[in-house]
């Protein structure tokens, strides 16, 4: 659901860029439990960096997303205190921090803080700071390889470095379905 920019130059000052038609629309979005529901919970297990699906893909798009492996990566949960997921589990499903009891996530108060997705909706905006939303089903921040679902990564696409390096590689892409469509439109100018 971001809104993204694109400048495009051609050289022809006679030729007008066309921008690729939407291929989504609110009644066809990919929901964030269709882009991420197949993936193993992480309630009892953090993960490894390389490790096995226990689940099958049950939407067109999780198929799509898991094409060309049969191993996951980078999916592992944070460990987070116990407080911090009750805290967590304070936030209703597409709430936020302002559904919170009076004096709970006081430092957390802007726009995107402690935003839990919704199962049946697209995603918030993927962004950096990692620590802004949660999983619309388990109390916990979403894992990289989820993060980078819900921003088009195919899942052979391999995160390295770091949990905050791997987060911002995944939030400051532009994600490869947007990327794709921009290319495959400049190609038809391209002689």
């Amino acid at each position: 659901m971001r809104k993204r920019l694109f400048f495009v130059g051609l050289k022809n000052a006679s030729e007008k860029f066309e921008f690729p038609k939407p291929t989504r629309t609110v009644e066809n979005y990919v929901t964030c439990e269709e882009a991420i529901g197949d993936l193993p919970s992480r309630e009892d297990i953090l993960g490894e960096e390389i490790d096995n699906y226990t689940n099958e893909p049950i939407s067109e798009y999780q198929k799509k997303m898991r094409k060309g492996t049969n191993v996951l990566y980078n999916h592992i949960a944070t460990n987070h205190k116990k407080h911090v997921k009750d805290v967590i589990a304070l936030v209703p499903e597409g709430g936020n921090h302002k559904d919170l009891p009076e004096g709970i996530g006081t430092s957390r108060r802007f726009n995107e803080a402690w935003t839990r997705y919704h199962s049946k909706k697209p995603s918030k905006t993927i962004d950096t700071g990692h620590r802004n939303h949660f999983h619309y089903k388990y109390n916990r921040v979403p894992t990289i390889r989820e993060n980078a679902r819900l921003q088009s990564f195919p899942d052979d696409f391999v995160f390295y470095r770091n949990k905050t390096q791997q987060n911002r590689q995944v939030g400051n892409a532009v994600p490869p379905l947007l990327g794709f469509a921009i290319a495959t439109q400049l190609r038809k100018y391209l002689k």
